[in-house]
């Protein structure tokens, strides 16, 4: 009998990993692991490969992702060998763990879920310490220059914090997943401060009145160094053509940096993140934390960020005469920079493909939205999808009119059917929306 292909083989691994281990992602609360057993268990089985590079770990509520590719394109340009580990993924689940922009191969998760799925049945981890553990040894055996670790959900108790990292980066803190990390900002902010370790410094992405003390005194405890990239940063978006965002920095107390810069991303709102990530930097050369770091490499970097890191999914367009648009901004500051941003566009009628989870609560959300819209309601294909109907219900009580789809693809496929080649179509208000049209 002819032996399965790794494709058939990689795809009978996911299914595993998919029905056989609770995904937060997919079902939501009850994948949730509110203590670090599991992850240390199954680490220490496998010779704890965290401890066997350097790494650097982000937090916060929006920008992770931005903030941890921008880092990772700089790294790169300066020669290392970058792992970066976020979560969750678009289109692969291979996303979750890269080197250098390379998706994990196949063959490995193939071999890493056989060889230890007798240790998984003792352990009974959740898929995202699976992963974790999986991308820690990944590093480890192709023994990355720098990791950069991406929290899934909070800080303090997330299968990630089991790392000391060289620098831990908390890019900001807004209202989101409060069923499991609290219903006030500072309580949220408490949560990611969990990332903050003894004398590492630390990187606060927006000062915010609220939040701004937790981590003071969470540092100050750790005796960690901490700086606030908002009042000592301050980027500002020039132009933006089809490529690239021309950004002018000003840099205060001596972390010098170009003055213009071209960047390969789009949305006003990564001006606030390309600020923490240059900060971060300014802190890794002060420190010397990773050798080398040249402003050559800054601006070649962020030139070519897109195809150095496999960044996607964030302001990305999608097609043109009607303009298509997606972005995974997904919480109340999320959406609300994403609204701001498409202000700034020029279209005759704007058509909304628009889902939601189901274990956030809609209205806070739908009351943002522009009611002079077209609406396309639809229901991401996962679990945690909340069914369009009940979205389209919801929506009606915000005065937000449209009709309901059987998918998201069957939603935008009616958007471009009414949309004129002067309209906007948007795709947006999960990651799983926007997954499913890239």
């Amino acid at each position: 009998m002819k032996e399965p292909s790794i494709h058939q083989q990689f795809i009978k691994t996911l299914d595993y990993l998919y029905t056989q281990l609770p995904m937060f992602q997919r079902v939501g609360t009850t994948a949730f692991k509110k203590d670090l057993t599991n992850i240390l268990a199954l680490c220490k089985a496998i010779g704890d490969p965290y401890q066997q590079f350097p790494s650097i770990h982000l937090a916060g509520t929006n920008g992770k992702g931005s903030t941890a590719h921008i880092l990772a394109a700089i790294l790169q340009a300066s020669g290392k060998k970058v792992g970066m580990y976020t979560s969750p993924h678009y289109k692969d689940f291979r996303e979750r763990i890269k080197i250098n922009g390379q998706l994990v191969s196949k063959k490995y998760i193939v071999n890493f879920v056989d060889t230890h799925r007798e240790l998984f049945e003792l352990i009974q981890p959740s898929f995202f310490e699976i992963t974790v553990a999986m991308a820690f040894d990944y590093f480890a055996k192709q023994k990355v220059d720098v990791a950069i670790i991406e929290t899934g959900l909070g800080g303090r108790l997330d299968s990630t914090n089991i790392i000391t990292p060289l620098l831990s980066i908390i890019t900001n803190i807004g209202y989101d997943h409060q069923q499991f990390l609290g219903d006030t900002l500072p309580e949220i902010a408490a949560e990611k401060a969990g990332i903050i370790k003894t004398t590492i410094p630390v990187v606060v992405g927006e000062t915010h009145p609220e939040t701004k003390s937790v981590f003071i005194e969470q540092a100050a405890k750790k005796k960690a160094r901490i700086l606030f990239a908002d009042q000592l940063i301050n980027v500002t978006i020039k132009e933006t053509t089809a490529h690239h965002t021309d950004v002018h920095i000003a840099s205060k107390k001596g972390s010098t940096f170009p003055e213009a810069l071209k960047v390969n991303l789009k949305g006003n709102y990564q001006a606030k993140n390309l600020a923490t990530a240059l900060q971060a930097i300014a802190v890794i050369r002060e420190h010397k934390l990773i050798p080398n770091i040249s402003n050559e490499a800054v601006v070649a970097g962020l030139a070519n960020l897109k195809e150095r890191t496999y960044f996607i999914g964030r302001w990305q367009q999608l097609g043109a005469n009607p303009t298509i648009l997606c972005d995974s901004g997904h919480n109340v500051d999320g959406l609300r920079t994403v609204f701001e941003q498409l202000k700034g566009i020029d279209y005759t009628q704007l058509h909304f493909v628009f889902g939601m989870v189901k274990d956030k609560d809609p209205s806070k959300v739908l009351s943002m939205l522009p009611t002079s819209a077209k609406y396309y309601f639809a229901k991401a294909n996962i679990p945690r999808g909340l069914a369009a109907k009940e979205l389209q219900k919801e929506a009606m009580k915000h005065q937000l009119k449209g009709r309901a789809y059987v998918s998201v693809k069957n939603a935008l496929r009616a958007a471009k059917r009414q949309a004129k080649r002067t309209d906007l179509i948007f795709i947006g208000g999960s990651i799983f929306v926007v997954a499913e049209v890239l």
